[in-house]
């Protein structure tokens, strides 16, 4: 895992692009994201960006249709599977994966009082979006 994000990283950096941006995913709140870089090649596109959430903010249920590489730059992060079960707790300097695929909804949601900013690396097949969005887990208060 760690060469493919170092892989997604220097490939990235071949080819910078700087482009603000919404985050992607509903009902997400709190939650800002910058494109720090973007780069194709073959295949796969690599997306980079600084995404921020606030205190009391939440990415919103999501998947992604490629494996997500991430490092948390400031505060903690709760991280929740589509059964609304803690699957992690990431403070700064940790790495989180987030692997492809329908069957890894998940949530991200800063509990903390202070913004969580991550980078995080979206390694994509081209033409899909860094999040797909799904529906709210039923009975969940992912906490």
């Amino acid at each position: 895992m760690r060469k493919l994000y170092r892989i997604g990283l220097a490939a990235i950096a071949a080819g910078l692009v700087m482009v603000p941006q919404a985050a992607n995913a509903t009902p997400g709140t709190g939650v800002t994201a910058k494109v720090l870089a973007e780069y194709t090649t073959g295949n796969t596109h690599f997306i980079n960006r600084e995404i921020t959430i606030a205190p009391g903010g939440s990415t919103g249920w999501h998947y992604h249709e490629g494996n997500l590489y991430g490092v948390v730059i400031q505060g903690t992060l709760s991280h929740f599977n589509s059964r609304c079960k803690s699957d992690g707790v990431y403070r700064t300097g940790k790495q989180i994966v987030e692997p492809a695929g329908r069957k890894n909804v998940h949530i991200g949601k800063n509990l903390g009082k202070t913004p969580v900013i991550l980078n995080v690396t979206y390694v994509l097949p081209v033409g899909a979006e860094p999040a797909v969005d799904v529906p709210e887990a039923p009975r969940c208060d992912a906490r």
